[in-house]
């Protein structure tokens, strides 16, 4: 099911009616702790698990042709108040490309040179190619949570770079806690999906690369994302690895991608973030930018006025517009 947070509660899509679930459940006599539940947020109905869906489901089925318990799915701001996040990246592709442009377009003029020189045999750059640990072990950061905006907020332009780009990724929140999991205990503990803008600086990126012992995900990466209002349950998403997206910029199509052929699984993923360490309800998990679909990948690059939407198949879209101001005036959450 899909689900939202308004001003209601918690809403959710049954063939194309947005339903009240809270007024739902209470119609049909559930638990008040379930009522309360749908009444708060997102997260909230996903932590009590499978079969409290299944009964926000029926009752949200039984109540779709009521006029009365019919909900208005907009404005949606976020679906709950995300605990953490971390982003991953998971596809070869992107890291070659993004590598390849930003040699291209923010390194020294003499690296792209002998790069352009050494791709004329037709083989990829090797500096390009990800090493083994890539393989061996996700990659991920730890991005910043409490910078987190909403569908249809304003995105401002960050005072400290001159080259801001979007990345269209598929997320997803937890439900449960982990310690030491296992993948299908990992798998176990995924409560829904989203769409997750993850912002990036990309001059800021390739200075980092070259000078900066922390690597290129400080400032480049920790002064916002944006989260999707709209959280499909993992039960009825189905394969993640089988999702399709695109971009539009003012309303054209910049790119499309796919979540095909990652190099871990999100079990994987989980287990590895989760060694050593507790893992909780609302913790939130990128799984890096679909192949083609952020701007340092295409060489094109956003401006301010422009508007910015993100869509992925079977979620929905997740829309922001270029603001030309330097600072954070939207509200984040």
């Amino acid at each position: 099911m899909r689900l939202r947070k308004t001003a209601q509660g918690v809403v959710g899509e049954v063939d194309g009616k947005w339903i009240d679930i809270a007024a739902a459940l209470r119609k049909n006599k559930s638990d008040e702790d379930l009522v309360r539940a749908a009444e708060t947020d997102v997260l909230e109905l996903l932590k009590l698990g499978d079969p409290a869906i299944a009964t926000a489901r029926a009752a949200a089925e039984a109540a779709k042709d009521d006029p009365a318990l019919t909900a208005d799915p907009a404005p949606a701001g976020l679906p709950f108040t995300p605990r953490s996040m971390r982003a991953f990246m998971l596809w070869e592709d992107h890291v070659i490309a993004s590598a390849r442009m930003l040699v291209k377009n923010f390194f020294p003029k003499p690296a792209w040179r002998a790069v352009s020189l050494f791709e004329k045999t037709g083989k990829t750059f090797p500096k390009f190619k990800p090493n083994e640990r890539f393989w061996e072990a996700p990659t991920f950061y730890v991005a910043n949570h409490t910078m987190v905006l909403a569908d249809g907020q304003d995105m401002w332009w960050p005072s400290h770079t001159k080259a801001l780009d979007f990345e269209l990724e598929l997320a997803f929140v937890l439900r449960a806690p982990l310690v030491d999991a296992t993948p299908e205990e990992a798998v176990d503990a995924i409560g829904g999906w989203m769409i997750l803008n993850d912002w990036s600086a990309r001059d800021v990126q390739a200075d980092d690369y070259r000078r900066n012992i922390f690597g290129p995900v400080v400032k480049s990466k920790t002064f916002a994302n944006s989260l999707g209002s709209d959280v499909v349950t993992a039960d009825e998403f189905g394969d993640w690895k089988e999702a399709t997206g695109r971009v539009r910029v003012d309303g054209e199509v910049w790119a499309e991608g796919a979540t095909k052929d990652p190099a871990h699984d999100v079990g994987e993923m989980l287990a590895f973030v989760s060694k050593g360490e507790r893992l909780d309800a609302g913790d939130v998990f990128s799984t890096g930018t679909m192949p083609g679909c952020c701007g340092l990948e295409l060489d094109r690059w956003i401006k301010p006025g422009q508007t910015i939407e993100l869509e992925i198949d079977r979620i929905g879209t997740l829309t922001n517009k270029l603001s030309d101001t330097a600072v954070p005036t939207t509200a984040i959450a």
